[in-house]
């Protein structure tokens, strides 16, 4: 009870005052006096971010008419829609309409410091306006209501009628199928609904632009008003513009829309929801690994569609069942199936490379085939939740997954690799040992998972990312021996060779155990140096008796030469040490390696050319070699 009765006590939070709010206070009493013509119904009045759509004339104090939207008076007949507290208005309308029920008539009288004499008025006077004159303003307040702003211009606006089902809205390159009718902003309706559902594909312009924007803010089985403004009716199959429509009010009722998904964003992988699943989107799909289970029919995309494999028939009846994220299914599967919902059918057209060029390829499929799936989600199993677990049961999972992480390498699968053990580093984020053991264990393992994501790294050819991951390693712990040598090879791989002699040098000196395994790494270090240098000679071997005019000729004989760089076969080294102490077995995997003369030939081979004459030749190539025999020292 204490603590109730001291919440009711705390301060509020001030709202900001808005330029609305600066502009009510310049009010002085007897500038603007209302008096009831018509009383409206109900109790309720429009506030800040209704829509309000009312007439309004406006007349000399003599009564003669200056402007009206009414035609009895010589308007257009369209009544005025504003949005309270985002359109602009005049002063004394900000102030008057609030205080109007729906279908009051009410007549005011402004000074003119209430209407467009204000100071600072945001909105400009119409052409030969009275503006410096005391009038009366009659306004009938026809309707207001929550609104939904769909452009900041105020171009697009919503009024819900019906409230839909879900939060998903149609997006590109959705297929909707909705009842439409339209009006003109005087009323005189342009199109009745029709007996069937209009039918378009999100983002082709088959509806008017501004309708587009208003649908795409509904639920399945919404139904709304869409208050559309001039500048956003484009001509479609829908509706051809009239020049003379200033607006157009659309009522629509969502009936259904298909999702559709540009999986890579051009137009190459696309998923199409046949039949809708069970739950919401997307908290209800299979986002993380998890183990899933599917039917499936694959066909081609030829005119026949032939079909080369159907779980229901080629596997009589049994379902397909993969853990994602293991690569165990093609890319482009994989990709569609985790944004699937349980019972929801798909078709997913796909090209080879996210098929079957990267994937082992059923009978019947060629290479560079452009396939078609038709994939049915049975039901997922998500991965056992860490929380509330112990120590041990916590060390047990991260080894589950390690360890499908080391199978992963071992296939040459890299980027899942990483995957795997980046995910259990990210939940070791949330693990607190509770003593000095499980301290240790908990730093031990953490420092591997570092350092498994080193060799993936390296193996994928990001040697600079592999250094800043054994890092992480080193910082902790200094003289961590495999840190140092993983680091090592990271620095050979780019070239950095002073760097990497210093990281063998170190392990030594703090683990005389490791004198073996680092000496060979100092040899391997050595030999790549050689070979640095001697890619260095033999590309500029020559060049020295070449005449100006045969330069050009010679840039062309070292660019062939610079396209046989051999790559280093990292089999035979021991930079996979902590994978290979897990699994107990070899790498397969080879990576091209950058090496300084690579980085460095480019830049001096274009300077060389752009010299065109022999004292620039010899002075660079006195540079070159000056530079090789400084690194081979």
């Amino acid at each position: 009870m204490g603590d109730q009765t001291e919440q009711n006590y705390l301060p509020k939070k001030k709202k900001s005052e808005t330029e609305d709010d600066k502009r009510r206070k310049k009010i002085v009493p007897g500038s603007l006096l209302k008096a009831v013509v018509r009383p409206g119904g109900g109790d309720s009045s429009p506030v800040d971010g209704d829509q309000v759509i009312y007439h309004c004339t406006v007349r000399t104090l003599d009564g003669v008419v200056v402007e009206s939207t009414r035609s009895e008076c010589g308007g257009r007949g369209v009544p005025i829609r504003d949005i309270l507290g985002k359109s602009k208005m005049i002063l004394g309308l900000l102030e008057s309409i609030p205080t109007m029920h729906k279908g009051e008539i009410a007549m005011f009288k402004m000074k003119p410091e209430m209407h467009y004499a204000e100071n600072d008025c945001p909105v400009s006077a119409p052409g030969n306006f009275p503006k410096d004159d005391e009038l009366h303003f009659e306004i009938e307040l026809l309707d207001f209501s929550k609104a939904k702003i769909a452009s900041d211009d105020l171009g697009v606006i919503k009024k819900i009628l019906n409230e839909g089902e879900g939060w998903e809205s149609p997006r590109e390159p959705y297929e909707v199928k909705a009842r439409i009718s339209a009006k003109s902003g005087d009323g005189q309706v342009i199109f009745s609904y029709a007996e069937e559902p209009y039918f378009f594909t999100f983002g082709k312009s088959e509806v008017p632009k501004g309708l587009e924007i208003g649908i795409g803010t509904m639920a399945r089985k919404e139904k709304a008003v869409i208050y559309v403004r001039k500048q956003y009716l484009t001509e479609s199959p829908l509706l051809h513009i009239d020049q003379d429509l200033e607006e157009v009010h659309f009522e629509v009722e969502l009936v259904h829309f298909i999702q559709v998904r540009d999986m890579l964003g051009d137009g190459r992988l696309i998923k199409r929801r046949v039949r809708d699943g069970r739950g919401e989107f997307p908290m209800d799909c299979p986002l993380q690994d998890s183990r899933l289970s599917v039917h499936y029919k694959g066909m081609l995309l030829n005119e026949e569609k032939t079909v080369f494999y159907d779980s229901k028939i080629d596997n009589n009846d049994q379902p397909l069942e993969f853990s994602s994220g293991e690569g165990l299914v093609p890319e482009g599967f994989e990709m569609c199936t985790r944004l699937m919902l349980p019972g929801e059918i798909a078709l997913v057209t796909c090209p080879p490379d996210y098929a079957y060029d990267k994937f082992p390829r059923p009978p019947g499929v060629s290479e560079g085939a452009h396939v078609q799936w038709e994939i049915e989600l049975l039901g997922f199993e998500t991965p056992r939740d860490w929380t509330g677990l112990n120590f041990q049961s916590i060390m047990d999972e991260a080894d589950k997954i390690r360890s499908t992480g080391n199978r992963l390498f071992k296939e040459g699968k890299f980027e899942l690799a990483k995957a795997k053990y980046e995910k259990v580093l990210r939940e070791f984020n949330h693990v607190n040992p509770q003593d000095e053991d499980e301290g240790k264990i908990f730093g031990d393992t953490r420092n591997m998972l570092h350092l498994n994501v080193a060799a993936c790294l390296l193996k994928m050819g990001e040697w600079r990312k592999s250094i800043e991951t054994c890092n992480k390693v080193l910082e902790a712990k200094p003289g961590h021996v495999k840190g140092l040598y993983r680091r090592g090879m990271a620095y050979i791989a780019g070239g950095e060779y002073d760097d990497a002699r210093n990281d063998f040098n170190m392990m030594i000196k703090v683990d005389k155990s490791s004198e073996a395994d680092a000496t060979a790494a100092l040899l391997k270090l050595k030999q790549k140096e050689q070979e640095a240098e001697s890619k260095a000679r033999k590309q500029f071997k020559g060049l020295f008796d070449k005449r100006p005019g045969e330069i050009t000729e010679v840039g062309s004989e070292i660019r062939e030469e610079s396209k046989t760089i051999e790559e280093v076969d990292e089999t035979k080294d021991n930079d996979n040490d902590e994978i290979q102490e897990e699994e107990g077995t070899t790498t397969v995997s080879t990576e091209r390696k950058r090496k300084w003369s690579e980085k460095a030939w480019p830049f001096l081979k274009n300077v060389m050319l752009q010299i065109g004459i022999q004292l620039g030749v010899v002075l660079l190539g006195i540079l070159i070699f000056q530079f090789v025999g400084a690194k081979s020292t």
